[in-house]
């Protein structure tokens, strides 16, 4: 018999993952007593027992019985770490045939799986989002995690994690703690991302990164939340709401009341706010204001050149301010001073004075009416001093010496606080009340005096100084004025209502508050005259919110001032109980208007006239501007497209006021004695219009519409009595709107009488830069033609022979002239007929007239300023020819010309 193999009792081997032989321990060796007998001692097989494990042993030799342990297939640490088993040695048994073969004992084998680093480390989460308050450093912020699938302690475990994102405020420990290395502040950065990566101990890096969002929280501050720092404004869009979403935050305090200001800030506008930029004048046509103020600062022309040495501040869209330093002043012309002031009348003006820079505050002089010569009395006079308001009236002495009010003081913030304000004095003597921007004001102290003495000398009317004729070698101006003055003006005869005053200070920009009823009870609200500032105050936090949110911006200008308007809002808290009470920082904003479509002013018409020379001659004359039409357009653009629903670039009509219209006569000055443009007065009744004329041509001024203009210029005639001499005429039409802000094409219109009709030159006059009308005077010839029809002398005898009854019958003439004016339709042919059954209206420039008669001096016309006769008054002089009924005045011009009576038509 044979004896049975020997192994060992137990083996321990160890395969590295995805290899395939496991390395033994001992190492597998058969052994058999029956060696070297053939078979018997040879070793034929190794035989595995266990729960299919993926092994196989293998014989290498049979002869010493060395085996080899193998994996059959891929052995993964991951789903397995160890497995155990039982093996056995065969020998080869007697014969070849292996029959009879013999089995060693069962041994034990133990394998253990060696890890390869095959996975990287991945985080628990995807990103990660905290949230920490600003101004603390903080021991963990918090941890992030990541894990790695490989099967050995080693390669499975994380060793290290790292933030990769370069110069954050962060840093992170081993265990995956981030902490802040800094205090964070909400004001410099709301919001972190921060990334970080992990490594396992076998150094393997994640593959991604994972995002760690990190929100600064700020510290509770009280104040206002939610509004924006910038609310563009739309022109034409109403009232449009500056805080939809604001609130106050009180950080958990309770408050017993909220007070808040809303100011808006304007004084870099115009006159300190968004307001029509019309002339002083035209403004007061609008108001309703009394007629026969007298303007002390009008703007420079050859007929107001007193204030052409005064400095303007112009840059101001079109307000005309004059600026003093303290070393300019103007004397204003004897004529143009209002004589006439009795117990009532009116002293206004825009004001902005700032408190005096000298140690010793002089008083700065407004306006100063003193002796010429000989004495230095001050007649009436308003002035500033110490940041008080002074008004000086003395009066002439009457019958009764006695003290009377002649000294009236106010003091007020406003007049030393750099701000334009409207400053209006009515005189109802012994009572005199200021207006401030619209708000009455009685006089803190009234001081008596004298009155002053009758003398013959003569005054002199003053702005900007005084002036001081009596007590110094030369006269000369003292007191001078620091500050700005526009739209200086004086009354006669009459005050002006607060309404007025009001209408003529009204600011078209404010403060708005959206429906009011629903307010609230609790809230009360004051706003101040101008609504520039509003005060609101309340005891519910919620309802306080609730109304600062209707809180609106209006702008009902149809071309407002675009650019910023600053707010300001300040806020007071009171709390319950003995709490210290928390303040609530002041927020600035702006409101910024947005530039209006700016209009086009289109005038069109016929540009060219041949009529035969009988017409000229006519008594119609040639009707110029028959078929004048003047529309205005706007391009909408692609904001205003989106609400009307056109496409961009489109043209749109829209209405609006014009504020002047100009005819201007093109080459020669009109001659006189031959040619002249006639308006009747009646096209300007129940309209806001004026015209002034001259040989320069003719000026309609005042703010209406469109339409009334075209009316109005329909309605000019030009007259020539010899056409051959001026055989062709070119006059230009240009229409403004806010005082020049935008002014029309330059409509050209080119006049021709048939006689001259073929020698024409077709070319057309290039148009110049449009220049105001500045009319100057025609020569003293141009009076007195030389060209006089000897019917003429004829015709003076028949008008003196016929004087007495032309003035029985003078009153009953105007009397039936205004009906048929009243009665006149707006149809052509009516108009012609009514011109045909007329006098000849012939309307002379009378500052001509007038000049021409006192002073010989050149001078021009200005539309802020009606010709003034002798008396005073605003007159026009006309020819009439051979008509009878028509008023004769006492004193008699004669001039030589086809026309005989000179009539005065006061209007």
């Amino acid at each position: 018999t044979h004896g049975k193999p020997w192994i060992e009792t137990s083996y321990h081997g160890v395969i590295t993952e995805n290899m395939d032989i496991v390395q033994l321990d001992p190492p597998l060796v058969a052994l058999d007593k029956d060696a070297p007998v053939p078979y018997a001692g040879e070793i034929c097989a190794f035989k595995i027992h266990g729960l299919e494990a993926p092994f196989e042993a293998v014989v290498l030799n049979g002869t010493s019985g060395e085996g080899q342990l193998r994996a059959r297939g891929l052995v993964d640490c991951e789903l397995q770490k160890e497995y155990t088993f039982i093996i056995q040695a065969h020998d080869c048994g007697a014969g070849p045939g292996g029959t009879g073969g013999k089995k060693s004992h069962k041994a034990v084998v133990h394998i253990q799986v060696n890890d390869v680093n095959e996975f990287s480390p991945v985080f628990r989460e995807a990103q990660y989002h905290v949230a920490v308050t600003e101004g603390k450093i903080y021991d963990n912020i918090l941890q992030v995690e990541a894990t790695d699938q490989d099967c050995s302690p080693q390669y499975s475990q994380i060793c290290n994690y790292q933030i990769t994102t370069s110069n954050t405020p962060f840093a992170i420990d081993r265990n995956g703690n981030i902490r802040n290395t800094e205090k964070l502040s909400f004001d410099k950065q709301q919001q972190y991302e921060v990334l970080v990566t992990a490594f396992d101990c076998g150094q393997k890096r994640s593959t991604e990164s994972v995002a760690v969002h990190i929100y600064v929280k700020p510290v509770c501050k009280p104040g206002w939340q939610g509004w924006d720092k910038r609310v563009d404004y739309e022109p034409g869009t109403g009232s449009k709401q500056l805080f939809p979403k604001m609130n106050l935050e009180t950080c958990g305090g309770l408050l017993s009341s909220v007070r808040t200001t809303v100011e808006l800030q304007t004084s870099h506008i115009g006159k300190g706010c968004d307001r029509e930029t019309y002339s002083e004048k035209s403004l007061q046509k609008l108001c309703g204001a009394s007629s026969g103020s007298t303007d002390l600062l009008p703007a420079p022309s050859a007929s107001t050149n007193w204030t052409a040495s005064l400095v303007t501040d112009s840059e101001r869209d079109s307000d005309l301010i004059f600026r003093f330093d303290g070393r300019q002043a103007a004397k204003i012309p004897d004529q143009v001073v209002p004589q006439n002031l009795t117990d009532q009348f009116t002293i206004a003006t825009w004001m902005k004075h700032g408190p005096n820079p000298g140690l010793r505050a002089e008083k700065e002089t407004l306006l100063c009416n003193s002796d010429k010569t000989e004495m230095n009395r001050h007649h009436y006079s308003l002035y500033v001093h110490n940041c008080r308001l002074v008004f000086l009236l003395r009066r002439d002495f009457i019958q009764v010496d006695t003290f009377r009010p002649a000294e009236f003081h106010w003091k007020l913030d406003q007049i030393c606080d750099k701000e334009w304000h409207y400053y209006v004095i009515n005189v109802e003597f012994p009572v005199v009340t200021l207006y401030v921007d619209g708000v009455t004001y009685d006089p803190y102290l009234v001081t008596d005096d004298w009155p002053i003495h009758p003398s013959q000398i003569d005054v002199q009317l003053t702005v900007g100084a005084c002036w001081q004729g009596g007590e110094v070698m030369k006269p000369r101006f003292t007191q001078y004025f620091r500050g700005s003055l526009s739209g200086l003006t004086i009354r006669p005869g009459k005050i002006e209502s607060q309404k007025v005053i009001s209408c003529l200070q009204a600011c078209k920009e404010g403060l708005d508050i959206n429906s009011l009823e629903s307010l609230g009870k609790g809230i009360k609200f004051h706003f101040n005259p101008a609504q520039s500032i509003l005060v609101m105050e309340g005891k519910d936090l919620e309802n306080m919110n609730a109304a600062l949110r209707k809180v609106s911006y209006i702008n009902s200008r149809q071309f407002p001032t675009p650019g910023i308007r600053r707010l300001h809002i300040s806020t007071s808290v009171e709390c319950f109980g003995e709490d210290t009470c928390i303040s609530i920082p002041d927020i600035d904003a702006v409101v910024m208007v947005l530039q209006p479509s700016e209009p086009r002013i289109t005038i069109a018409g016929v540009d060219r006239l041949t009529r035969p020379a009988a017409d000229l001659r006519g008594p119609a004359g040639l009707n110029l501007f028959q078929d004048l039409h003047i529309i205005s357009t706007v391009t909408k653009g692609d904001t205003a497209s989106h609400h009307t629903g056109t496409g961009p670039g489109v043209q749109e009509e829209i209405i609006h006021n014009l504020d002047y219209c100009d005819i201007l006569v093109l080459g020669e000055e009109l001659r006189p004695e031959q040619e002249s443009l006639q308006l009747q007065r009646s096209t300007l009744l129940g309209k806001h219009l004026d015209a002034t004329n001259s040989t320069s041509g003719m000026s309609i001024y005042g703010v209406d519409s469109m339409s009334n203009y075209e009316q109005v210029i329909r309605q000019v005639h030009y007259h020539n009595w010899h056409p051959a001499q001026t055989p062709d005429r070119k006059f230009r039409l240009t229409c403004s709107e806010l005082n020049g802000r935008y002014t029309s094409n330059e409509f050209t219109l080119e006049v021709s009488g048939l006689e001259s009709a073929g020698e024409h030159v077709n070319h057309m006059v290039a148009p110049s830069q449009y220049m105001q009308v500045v009319p100057h005077l025609a020569m003293v010839h141009s009076l007195y033609p030389t060209h006089v029809p000897s019917a003429a002398t004829v015709v003076i005898v028949i008008c003196i022979a016929a004087l007495v009854v032309v003035v029985v019958l003078g009153i009953y003439r105007i009397h039936l002239t205004h009906q048929q004016e009243g009665r006149s339709s707006d149809t052509t042919k009516e108009r012609e007929l009514d011109w045909d059954d007329s006098a000849l209206n012939i309307t002379v420039n009378p500052m001509e007239v007038f000049t021409k008669l006192t002073d010989s001096r050149s001078t021009g016309l200005n539309r802020n300023q009606k010709p003034k006769s002798q008396s005073g008054l605003p007159y026009q002089t006309n020819f009439s020819c051979g008509i009878p009924g028509y008023e004769q005045p006492s004193t008699q011009l004669t001039y030589r010309t086809n026309c005989s009576r000179l009539k005065y038509t006061r209007l």
